[in-house]
């Protein structure tokens, strides 16, 4: 919100309450900043700060309880999930998210994400794919294109010896027990205001007494990827979106349209 100072200049920026103020160890160029700021201020704008308690796992993601002024809980690699689902059981009243990456949520996370997700946990996913695994050294992720170099898949991932990449998004959006699942991008500033409408309104789902909902953050990994910050986000805007289209997968909570208008 603007304010006005006492010389009369508008404030049209500022640090987020829930956003720890400190520097950043996360490489040039990095999303996950990006993402950091989009939650923080949404838990100062919905109020939910004092009642919030997120969970991570290991891989970059696990670094957010760095970052966002509440209560975070740390949980072993791809079982956030579940730890967040035995908070939601023993903590009714609090607002529970989850943090991930791609190489915890859709890889060794798999079975927590789907059967979470198939029990309706009322629960908010933020689910961050780089299509790579950041923290361990760069190694091909269930989400890594096809043709993409990594550091296990130096020739470029081949689909006859490594599959073709997971929508896990598209997947887990088939579940009755999934109220939102939608997918956004940080690649500039116009899809990072989406993106930031998405995050709201899986909050507001929890908030209202809804079940499971998800948003997956396209998110960049210069030094993972060999490209410069620039060369990343002109990657997101391109190759990345063809194989995980942007937009709402499925929303439950959206009226349905109405037949036969006008009859």
């Amino acid at each position: 919100m603007s304010t006005l100072t006492s010389d009369t200049r508008r404030v049209i920026y500022q640090r987020p309450e829930a956003l720890v103020d400190t520097s950043t160890h996360y490489c040039p160029g990095c999303g996950h900043g990006i993402i950091h700021r989009l939650v923080a201020e949404l838990l100062d704008e919905m109020h939910l700060g004092p009642k919030t308690i997120g969970v991570a796992s290991v891989g970059c993601s696990v670094f957010a309880y760095d970052y966002l002024a509440v209560d975070f809980v740390e949980s072993p690699h791809g079982r956030a999930p579940a730890v967040a689902t035995g908070v939601r059981r023993v903590r009714p009243d609090a607002f529970v998210f989850t943090y991930q990456g791609d190489g915890d949520l859709a890889a060794i996370g798999t079975a927590e994400i789907v059967h979470a997700a198939a029990r309706g946990e009322r629960i908010s996913v933020i689910f961050v794919n780089n299509g790579i695994y950041g923290m361990t050294g760069g190694q091909m992720a269930p989400t890594t294109l096809l043709g993409q170099r990594t550091t296990s898949s130096p020739s470029g991932r081949e689909a006859s010896l490594a599959g073709y990449p997971i929508r896990i998004t598209e997947m887990l959006a088939q579940l009755p027990g999934v109220t939102y699942a939608a997918r956004g991008s940080v690649a500039d500033a116009p899809h990072i205001g989406k993106l930031k409408a998405m995050i709201r309104k899986a909050c507001q789902i929890q908030l209202d007494g809804g079940g499971f909902s998800i948003v997956e953050a396209l998110s960049n990994c210069p030094v993972g990827w060999g490209m410069t910050s620039q060369e990343s986000l002109d990657h997101l805007k391109g190759e990345v979106v063809k194989t995980y289209p942007l937009g709402v997968m499925v929303d439950r909570l959206k009226a349905p349209a109405t037949a036969g208008k006008g009859a």
